[in-house]
């Protein structure tokens, strides 16, 4: 059962709603802790593992602010971490804060991506007119997460899984397959040199893969 929150800290002493906001999901780390709970619940190494920059005791304290807040739940008994409905909502604030990150020059995309990062961001870089029409099913594997997605009608939905069972799965970590998804570099050479791992229909594949571009949209 979800928690009352508790009183927010004040950071931002203001009446202004995106003040107000910031005051719940304002400090560093919090969303991005948000972030690797959209799809599923995690338990403690496992959200640390798709936050490679935080130490446990700062990600201990986020954690337990943002229950506090009424963002996440706590199970203690099972260790495991869940977002309230409360934090379901902030999925579309981190998918405009990608929309706005890519009218912003300096982007680094050999750095760290977590699994959860990519699959936010290829619902927000689907390109609709090249999705229109088409109906399909992708598999991703990362290891220790896997996703399965869903193109119907032109919306994508993503789905964590403990397998992934699709026409195709791409596995890899989640900077090689963003190479896949986002790169120049045709998917058939990424996987003859072995940076990202296919089972199943290689031309499904790239035909899925086409429809994502790592560029705004008009």
């Amino acid at each position: 059962m979800t928690k009352a929150p508790k009183t927010t800290r004040i950071r931002y002493d203001e009446g202004c709603l995106a003040a107000h906001a910031l005051n719940v999901i304002g400090d560093r780390w919090a969303l991005l802790v948000v972030r690797e709970l959209v799809f599923a619940p995690k338990r403690f190494q496992m959200i640390r593992a798709g936050l490679p920059g935080v130490t446990a005791s700062v990600l201990t304290g986020r954690l337990t602010q943002l229950e506090q807040a009424g963002v996440i739940d706590h199970d203690e008994r099972l260790g495991i971490y869940s977002l309230t409905p409360m934090g379901t909502g902030l999925l579309p604030v981190l998918e405009e804060l990608c929309r706005w990150a890519l009218t912003v020059p300096g982007h680094d995309p050999t750095r760290f991506i977590s699994p959860s990062a990519l699959m936010i961001s290829m619902g927000v870089n689907l390109f609709p007119g090249r999705a229109a029409g088409r109906e399909m099913k992708a598999g991703f594997d990362f290891g220790g997460e896997a996703f399965e997605m869903h193109l119907t009608g032109g919306t994508l939905r993503t789905t964590a899984v403990a397998i992934a069972e699709a026409p195709f799965v791409l596995s890899g970590n989640g900077n090689t397959l963003a190479k896949a998804v986002y790169g120049a570099k045709p998917l058939p050479a990424l996987v003859a040199q072995g940076t990202v791992s296919l089972t199943g229909d290689i031309d499904a594949a790239a035909a899925f893969l086409s429809m994502f571009s790592l560029a705004p949209q008009s």
